[in-house]
């Protein structure tokens, strides 16, 4: 079964590079997961190129909804068949992961992944900057604890 992980986010928002960083930390940290890591960045269409080759994906992202800075969401099941059933219209300057999820659902019909888990979690600032404020740096470290226990030993390649 393939599997990526895909971290997204802008490194020069502060912690909207909250995606690149946790897939740098994966690597380095435990390089023999089985999955392929992917730093997505904020590049929507880069996404619709690979997609077709996983099983499973795993998608990070930050979010502000207003809710405690650090908090981790799950999206998957009901919530994310009714995502990837919204209306396809695409904006091309904001192309994200959830349009290239769209459009990828639409295009590859049976080959498209069949597990998705969507984790967001809540950021704290996302002004011009580079670092990552507290309480995603601690989300960070739950979800790399979290994806350690998920996955057995095996070869991880890095993208």
């Amino acid at each position: 079964m393939a599997i990526a992980i895909i971290g997204c986010g802008q490194l020069l928002r502060k912690d909207d590079g909250l995606g690149p960083e946790l897939i740098q930390r994966l690597a380095s940290l435990h390089p023999s997961l089985p999955v392929k890591l992917i730093d997505y960045g904020t590049s929507g269409f880069s996404l619709l190129d690979d997609l077709e080759e996983y099983d499973s994906l795993i998608v990070v992202d930050g979010l502000k909804s207003g809710s405690i800075p650090g908090t981790i969401f799950m999206v998957g099941g009901e919530q994310l068949e009714k995502l990837l059933e919204t209306d396809p219209y695409v904006d091309l300057h904001s192309f994200g992961w959830d349009d290239a999820l769209k459009w990828a659902k639409w295009l590859y019909k049976e080959r498209f992944p069949k597990n998705i888990k969507i984790y967001l979690v809540e950021v704290k600032e996302v002004g011009y900057g580079i670092g990552l404020s507290e309480p995603v740096k601690e989300a960070i470290e739950r979800l790399v604890e979290m994806f350690k226990k998920e996955f057995s030993s095996e070869k991880t390649e890095v993208s």
